[in-house]
């Protein structure tokens, strides 16, 4: 078996000449790969065919190298890509999963330069998905290549699983919560799983629940010349969630373990959106919805904060009377009508954050590899949210969670990562492969 230092001399450092142009084909597909449903669904196949393209000529499919790959579609153009490398040591295995080949949406007017095509200009390499997380993406895939080129004997197996469908949960099925259900991933839990898709090149060691929210708010539609025979929705609306929100922040105040993992934020209930149905500036809409997002830390249950939540709406419906208003009729009851304003609230699909295991194998090899290539390590968390990994972990695998990606282009225009840090991004993944042999 290869030593650890003559394993990470095998492994060298990350190919520019390989790796650019690989990357440029993955964002040349990044228009089409945009999620957005209904409007835009993501076509991951287009990704999908340039990493084959490149791992192929190195797998069992072509006779021509180690890799065993296996591309999962469970909706026609929508495929998930797993490659492994084995091993020759039965349950002896370490992944790298999570890097997703869909994008969020970019609207090239927005931006400097054309987000769907790379653009390079000294160690910066631009475009939609470069750090997030089509980046990831083309780094895994040198990885896989480089151990398909040089076959070291290597007692873990490595496995690398390529996801579809990461940016939005509307349609469920698609990619990893159906590799997880089909029982593809199972045999990770041997071994500790590093999901691969957060930035700055430090240990991400805690992640936000998010639990999506639509507040319904009925009012009673009039002329806003004669208010006082109106029930004003969205005054209602912004009275209501001012209650709802200061409910919130009593019953989900900062936690203590917060501190310890390092959450910038505490969990956060706001609103992000606004709707209603349309009317004349004098007109005092029937009816409107306000949207938004809890971002929960992991040390709060999601099922527990949405009942509050339910709870908070019932009360305020029974007591409407009682809700502060603004001025003398702005009122949110119409007695001589019978008519009370009234909330519904609803919730889409919610998510749960994760605490990383901070006494597990992977976080300490994660750790030591990072302060090794990086030069420090300063683990840290936030109430960003990434798909499966808590329900992951629940099943028992050891997940941790890292990435070499720019967080400050995250979901951003103008978004672009650095070479150089996918480069030691290369030499973390090699230097945990090699301390996992030990």
């Amino acid at each position: 078996m290869a030593t650890s230092s003559d394993l990470k001399q095998t492994l060298g450092d990350l190919n520019r000449d390989s790796f650019v142009p690989l990357l440029s084909k993955l964002i040349g597909e990044s228009k089409y790969v945009q999620n957005n449903p209904p409007q835009l669904i993501p076509q991951e196949d287009r990704v999908v065919k340039h990493v084959l393209d490149s791992l192929l000529p190195y797998s069992t499919t072509t006779g021509g190298g180690p890799l065993i790959i296996n591309h999962v579609t469970y909706f026609p153009g929508r495929g998930n890509v797993i490659i492994e490398y084995p091993g020759t040591q039965p349950g002896k295995i370490l992944s790298f999963v999570g890097c997703h080949m869909d994008v969020v949406t970019a609207d090239p007017n927005d931006w400097e330069f054309d987000p769907f095509s790379l653009g390079i200009c000294g160690d910066e390499l631009r475009g939609r998905g470069t750090t997030d997380c089509l980046g990831h993406v083309a780094l895994v895939t040198e990885l896989m290549k480089k151990l398909g080129e040089t076959k070291p004997k290597l007692k873990s197996t490595v496995v690398v699983v390529l996801i579809a469908n990461e940016e939005n949960s509307a349609i469920t099925g698609v990619g990893v919560d159906a590799l997880v259900k089909d029982g593809l991933l199972n045999k990770l839990k041997d071994g500790p799983l590093f999901w691969i898709d957060t930035a700055d090149k430090q240990p991400c060691i805690g992640t936000g629940g998010m639990i999506p929210w639509k507040l319904h708010v009925t009012g009673k539609l009039f002329h806003s010349g004669l208010a006082h025979k109106a029930i004003n929705p969205l005054e209602l609306a912004m009275d209501a969630l001012k209650e709802i929100q200061t409910r919130f922040y009593r019953d989900f105040p900062p936690h203590t373990k917060e501190q310890v993992y390092g959450f910038a934020t505490p969990s956060t209930m706001k609103p992000t959106q606004w709707s209603y149905p349309g009317g004349g500036i004098n007109q005092i809409p029937a009816e409107c919805t306000v949207s938004g997002d809890v971002r929960l830390t992991p040390f709060y249950n999601v099922k527990d904060v949405m009942e509050k939540l339910q709870e908070y709406v019932d009360d305020i419906n029974e007591n409407i009377e009682k809700l502060e208003c603004r001025g003398p009729v702005s009122k949110y009851v119409l007695p001589d009508e019978n008519l009370r304003g009234s909330l519904t609230i609803s919730f889409d699909e919610a998510m749960s954050g994760v605490a990383c295991d901070l006494n597990s194998r992977g976080f300490h090899v994660l750790c030591k590899a990072t302060e090794e290539i990086v030069g420090h390590v300063k683990p840290y968390s936030i109430t960003g949210s990434l798909p499966l990994i808590r329900e992951l972990q629940e099943e028992g695998f050891d997940v941790q969670t890292a990435g070499y990606g720019l967080m400050k282009v995250y979901h951003a225009k103008n978004e672009y990562c650095l070479f150089s840090d996918m480069a030691q991004g290369f030499r973390v993944f090699a230097s945990i492969i090699a301390q996992l042999e030990d």
